[in-house]
């Protein structure tokens, strides 16, 4: 037993534990971030923890990609959902409605994001490069580069205040906002 919680017996997959590790920082905090207590909360030894994840930085590494790959799988989605591709905008529209979810996986993102500060900043690497690729995408969308960098800074400052409970918007003018965001980035 570890803490309470039985020992699975069957093989646990990677993104299980990065499920728990999840848990653990939003439930707890990143101080809490351990690899005990994400092998606690996976309900699996701190060996099977440690055959995928060695370290509470390899932890966090996959934590991060983890919640950068959603982000891009989402933002994928979004580009192809666009009911004007091949226009100017087209990427910056995907960008707000991809950044404009209010969804569990961005809450986590966030989370990670501050374990990998809070622990060893190199760990953001890969965010660091995907956010200069969105700017590079966003400056050569066809939208005027000022107009598209401020979407995009307002994209990020919306999130962020949600998450961080700094002042966030609420219904009905987040909506607005959106929507006016969207609506500069038309063509």
């Amino acid at each position: 037993m570890v803490s309470g919680k039985r020992l699975r017996s069957k093989s646990i997959q990677p993104s299980q534990l990065l499920t728990a590790a999840n848990k653990v920082i939003v439930s707890q905090g990143v101080d809490a971030l351990t690899l005990d207590a994400v092998a606690s909360e996976a309900g699996v030894s701190k060996g099977g923890l440690l055959h995928y994840f060695p370290t509470k930085e390899a932890l966090i590494a996959g934590m991060v990609q983890q919640a950068l790959d959603r982000f891009v799988e989402t933002l994928h989605q979004e580009l192809a959902n666009d009911p004007a591709p091949d226009t100017p905008g087209h990427w910056v529209r995907a960008y707000i409605r991809a950044s404009a979810l209010d969804d569990q996986e961005n809450y986590e993102l966030h989370f990670n994001l501050l374990a990998a500060n809070f622990t060893n900043p190199e760990l953001l690497a890969p965010m660091r490069h995907f956010w200069q690729e969105c700017h590079g995408q966003i400056m050569a969308s066809g939208l005027d580069p000022a107009v598209a960098t401020v979407i995009q800074l307002a994209m990020d400052g919306l999130w962020l205040t949600h998450l961080h409970g700094f002042a966030p918007l609420e219904e009905p003018l987040r909506s607005q906002v959106i929507a006016t965001a969207l609506k500069l980035a038309q063509p």
